[in-house]
């Protein structure tokens, strides 16, 4: 991964993956991948299970390389990750688990909670920085794991299906909040998802995935009005974009 004065916050350009399996083929996971997310740009990447999205988000990450093709970072060139599980560390506070990539990266310990702070209250986790992960409901922890993904202060957030686990009513809830929180700050967000709901109530842009080995089949620019809010969901135009998603996605003809 390399860090450039770019057009774009992240490009990946041709990326191919695949992985040795003993006495089998090779298994091919991308295929000459290219993916292009704007500063500020709320980048959903669509696909069906199994077709790669976590392998893209581990090399955009930088937490694998691709066999080959490149991906390239605006700013300081570094990214910050969000994995489907909270992995919050139980025997941390919450407070102590929203600064613990901070500590990672060499910030003192006071410096780092007086940095995270300001968030709680945003994150409806205000009153809660000394309880300890198994005190929260689900939809709280993931509010927290996203806490201490955004305290890293990185360029680009990317963010591996981060509500899949939980019930529907959370799940909505938290994406009227992600879409309210992400407008305010104007984050970089690029999320993969098997979930056509949660890709057009969140994206300003959904890059659709064929299935493994995985290339980019169709982008889709999300125009609905800001901000989203529940009434969202019932607008005419919400249901063309779900179903020019699943026409894409070839679950419908």
């Amino acid at each position: 991964m390399t860090s450039t004065t770019l057009e774009y916050a992240l490009e990946a350009d041709g990326l191919v993956q695949h992985f040795a399996r003993p006495g089998r083929e090779p298994l091919h996971v991308l295929d000459g991948l290219d993916l292009r997310v704007r500063e500020g740009e709320f980048a959903a990447v669509l696909g069906p299970s199994g077709s790669g999205k976590s392998t893209l988000l581990n090399i955009l990450a930088g937490l694998d390389r691709p066999g080959s093709g490149a991906v390239r970072v605006g700013g300081s060139g570094s990214v910050a990750y969000m994995p489907q599980k909270d992995l919050l560390f139980p025997w941390r506070t919450v407070e102590d688990n929203a600064i613990l990539g901070l500590e990672v990266a060499g910030v003192k310990k006071k410096a780092a909670r007086e940095q995270v702070a300001p968030l709680f209250e945003e994150f409806g986790l205000a009153g809660f920085e000394h309880s300890y992960p198994a005190q929260l409901s689900g939809g709280m922890r993931q509010r927290a794991a996203l806490l201490r993904t955004v305290a890293m202060n990185r360029p680009v957030l990317l963010l591996d299906e981060p509500f899949g686990a939980l019930d529907a009513l959370t799940r909505t809830q938290l994406h009227l909040w992600l879409a309210e929180t992400r407008q305010r700050h104007g984050w970089t967000i690029v999320l993969v998802t098997h979930d056509i709901r949660e890709a057009v109530i969140l994206a300003d842009s959904v890059h659709v995935l064929s299935p493994r080995p995985a290339r980019v089949t169709h982008r889709l620019e999300i125009d609905l009005p800001l901000p989203r809010t529940a009434d969202t969901f019932a607008l005419p135009e919400f249901a063309r974009l779900e179903r020019e998603l699943l026409v894409a996605l070839g679950t419908l003809g």
